[in-house]
Order: structure tokens, then sequence, then C-alpha cells
């Protein structure tokens, strides 16, 4: 065997002993509603977490960005869209190996702070049912491990980006490990 296919065997054996990390994006919107802040949820549709509380989501398509997967997923779920010239806010990347039953799933999430009185959503695609639930609500959910994956710690992250802390109050302290 040549040098180099000597290299490329070695190389091609490298990369097929380590298990593939999968792209997805994540959104966190929210509204005001009533004079309360209200987060956009969906009841996931499939395992893993059937049946659970979570956030807009899912895989990065080859030929888009996170922040474009973040965008469509939220419509696709949800039937919301993030109108022009809304602005979408990265919140981070959250990477950790066992976030997923599924597999190594690394997500880039987005927030975005959408008009007054957004629409009501209509589940479709995986979600069984979206709704605005109230930030007060959703906090106290996530404190119990009522939602999917790391979607509590992506709420958070949400909530303190948007400085909407304020209007939880002490007893509904997300922060705290639960």
């Amino acid at each position: 065997m040549s040098l180099i296919g000597s290299m490329a065997a070695k190389l091609a054996a490298r990369f097929n002993d380590r298990a593939p990390v999968f792209y997805a994006a994540d959104m966190v919107a929210f509204s005001l509603r009533g004079g309360a802040w209200h987060v956009l949820v969906i009841q996931r549709g499939g395992n893993p977490h059937k049946g659970k509380l979570a956030l807009p989501g899912g895989h990065v398509d080859h030929d888009e960005t996170s922040q474009e997967a973040a965008v469509r997923e939220l419509a696709e779920e949800t039937g919301i869209t993030v109108p022009q010239p809304v602005f979408v806010h990265q919140l981070g990347v959250f990477d950790a190996p066992d976030r997923d039953a599924r597999g190594r799933y690394v997500t880039v999430a987005y927030g975005v702070i959408l008009p007054d009185e957004a629409p009501a959503p209509v589940a479709a695609d995986d979600a069984m049912a979206a709704e605005w639930l109230p930030l007060r609500v959703a906090v106290k959910v996530a404190r119990v491990g009522g939602f999917a994956f790391d979607h509590n710690r992506i709420l958070a992250t949400a909530i303190a980006r948007f400085d909407l802390h304020h209007t939880l109050g002490t007893d509904l302290n997300l922060w705290e490990e639960s």
C-alpha cells in the first residue's frame, strides 16, 4: 500500500470509531399576552420525552444556518412565523453529552420577542400540541422536570438574556437546580 493510501486508511479508521454528532436548533419565543409574559411551548409527539413540554426545534438541514432552522422549526411545529424586522437573538450552544437519549446532539438556541398578543399556535409536524404558556407556569414546570431534554436550561438562559427574571418573583427562581 502506498504512503498516501496508508494515511487515508488510518484517517478513515480514526473517523469510523467516533459516534456521529447531530446538529440542531431550538427557539424560545416570548410574547406579552393579557399583560403577562408567555412562552411558546409544544408537547412532544414522539420519543424521547413523548408528551413532555419542549421548545420548538429540530435538526438543521444541510442547506441552512442554525438560525434559519430555528425559525423554520418554529413555523413548522406551531404555525408561528417571525415577522420582519424582528431580531432573533442567539442564546448559546447547548452541548452536554447526555442532553438527548438518541445520541450526541448539539443545539444552538435562539430567542425572540414577538409582538404583543402574537397569534395562537397550531400544532403540526412532530408537535402534539402547541400553546402560549404563561412564563410563571413554564418556570414552575421547568423546576419540576416537566421539560424535555435540557430545555429548562435553555429557557433559563432566555429569561436572563431578555431580562425577564424580574417579572417572575423570587419564589420562581429557575436558576436553582431541580
